[in-house]
């Protein structure tokens, strides 16, 4: 092998259901598993609902890197979005996906309403 490649752990993030409002970020975990720099130029999701993180320096042979992912979860119901990445890797082109469901969820201060009255 002599070119750089991606290993990720996982390809797809699968965050459940989570309720409106909660922790949004995800991290996808990869490795260059070739014996060339890895270097992400870009990454693009299919909404702006989701905002990737690409690493700003190059990955060298054999180690780790990470692509952080937010999602608004402000954005009731099922979702589901791919996040594309341009990179000098033999596969110049990878898609990984982000799924899940955003429930409406009963927040604190509903709670301390309904037992007050």
């Amino acid at each position: 092998m002599n070119a750089q490649e991606f290993k990720f752990e996982t390809e797809t993030i699968d965050y459940g259901k989570i309720n409106k409002g909660a922790e949004g970020e995800r991290v996808f975990v990869f490795k260059n598993t070739g014996n060339q720099p890895l270097i992400i130029k870009n990454i693009q999701s299919s909404c702006g609902c989701t905002i990737p993180k690409k690493p700003e320096k190059p990955i060298m042979p054999g180690e780790k890197g990470e692509i952080k992912v937010s999602y608004d979860t402000n954005r009731v119901g099922g979702f589901s979005k791919s996040i594309t990445i341009f990179s000098n890797a033999t596969e110049a082109t990878k898609v990984i996906r982000i799924k899940g469901i955003v429930a409406e969820g009963v927040t604190l201060e509903k709670e301390k309403s309904m037992i007050s009255n």
